[in-house]
């Protein structure tokens, strides 16, 4: 299975530090999610990382940092939302209702499968799929190696999403919510929890 670890939506002073931590122990795809938030604080993080780590960065926002930081590509959060005209590069995006994955896929790198069980991060984001359906939507194929669970995934449902047919995990609220931004300094747990992941989804 893929791993992808999704930023802490909002920016934090030890962040630069830790996500240079979380590149040296392995991490090779990081989702750079600040909604909202001001391109400048989006450059400033990017700046403070080794430039050979920006080839594993994809981000939400402000989609002109993939080519003035030579990044991964970009992701499309609103599955509505069109390809930014004009855009050449890889992109990958996410998808809220299972009759849209077919479509989806067909043109996306990956495609972010959202709201599998309820959000760490975001509480009033609740699971939208019952178990039932996410089985026979991997029996009739639309979950597969390119799509990716998210929305409260973890250490304890790994292996489910795998059984699901999940080609990959997102995770985020699960290895932010070892560091408290306001009072740690030390953010050990949050790269042992990681490669604690990083074991599980091999």
């Amino acid at each position: 299975m893929k791993l992808v670890i999704m930023t802490k939506s909002t920016f934090f002073v030890e962040e630069d530090k830790i996500l240079e931590a979380l590149f040296d122990a392995g991490m090779d795809n990081l989702h750079l999610f600040k909604p909202g938030s001001s391109p400048m604080y989006a450059e400033r993080l990017l700046s403070l990382l080794p430039e050979d780590d920006y080839r594993k960065i994809t981000v939400h926002d402000h989609y002109y940092l993939k080519n003035e930081y030579n990044l991964a590509g970009i992701h499309i959060d609103d599955p509505n939302a069109p390809v930014p005209e004009g855009y050449k590069g890889k992109y990958s995006r996410t998808c809220t209702d299972l009759n849209d994955l077919k479509e989806m896929k067909r043109k996306s790198r990956y495609v972010f499968l959202k709201n599998i069980f309820d959000c760490v991060e975001f509480p009033e984001e609740k699971s939208t799929f019952t178990l039932t359906e996410l089985v026979k939507a991997r029996d009739n194929g639309l979950i597969d190696r390119k799509v990716y669970a998210l929305g409260g995934m973890g250490l304890d449902n790994i292996r489910l999403a795998r059984e699901l047919g999940f080609g990959g995990v997102v995770i985020c609220g699960d290895l932010w919510n070892r560091f408290d931004i306001h009072s740690n300094v030390d953010y050990r747990a949050v790269i042992d929890h990681f490669e604690k992941i990083r074991k599980a989804v091999e």
